[in-house]
């Protein structure tokens, strides 16, 4: 966990760690998809990843909070008790669809075997062992695919009022972290320029 400090160093944030392209892939290589609980573990990653869904928002998702014409998407009562709404890419509503073809009845989108709810532990659990299998050297959980998703977004969009709308957060001061981690590997990249090549 790197640290981003104020210049009077009164303060200090902690920057999360997330994912780069190569380590995102290899994670999500991990399950096995001709498998009904490896396809529904890798769609469920896959979502987070791209649209920053935290673990709480992404189980509590039922078959109805999805637009399966438009893609759009209904997050109902997440944090601060407030709904938002977000919009799956076709590829991403084209994997739904897939999973929603061999899932049990249930009304909830993400479930187990028997229908019942997935469960937080078993998600954060499942992402730690998947990481540490795809043999990747950080402290892989499911809040670092959202962290991953917002950075990626805003080194895309430069954007921080659309990061924040899409994470949901209250404030722009939360999502200001993520300007932190840009920063930062900014600082990395620059520090290690042509350092190989110095006399």
């Amino acid at each position: 966990m790197a640290y981003f400090g104020s210049e009077n160093r009164k303060t200090a944030f902690k920057i999360p760690e997330v994912l780069n392209e190569t380590e995102l892939e290899d994670l999500l290589s991990q399950p096995n998809r001709k498998c009904r609980t490896g396809l529904r573990n890798y769609v469920m990653m896959q979502i987070m990843a791209n649209i920053g869904l935290r673990a709480s928002e992404l189980l509590a998702l039922e078959v109805r909070d999805i637009d399966w014409m438009s893609g759009k998407l209904k997050v109902r009562q997440g944090k601060g008790k407030k709904d938002r709404i977000l919009w799956l890419s076709v590829e991403d509503l084209e994997l739904l669809e897939d999973w929603r073809e061999v899932k049990p009845e249930s009304k909830h989108l993400f479930c187990t075997l028997k229908g019942k709810p997935v469960q937080d532990r078993y998600l954060r659990e499942m992402v730690k062992r998947l990481a540490e299998k795809a043999e990747i050297d950080k402290d892989v959980h499911p809040h670092t695919l959202r962290h991953t998703f917002a950075t990626d977004l805003y080194r895309e969009t430069k954007n921080l009022r659309i990061v924040q709308k899409a994470l949901g957060h209250a404030t722009i001061a939360a999502t200001q972290i993520y300007t932190h981690i840009v920063d930062a590997e900014l600082e990395d990249a620059l520090k290690s320029f042509r350092k190989k090549g110095a006399a």
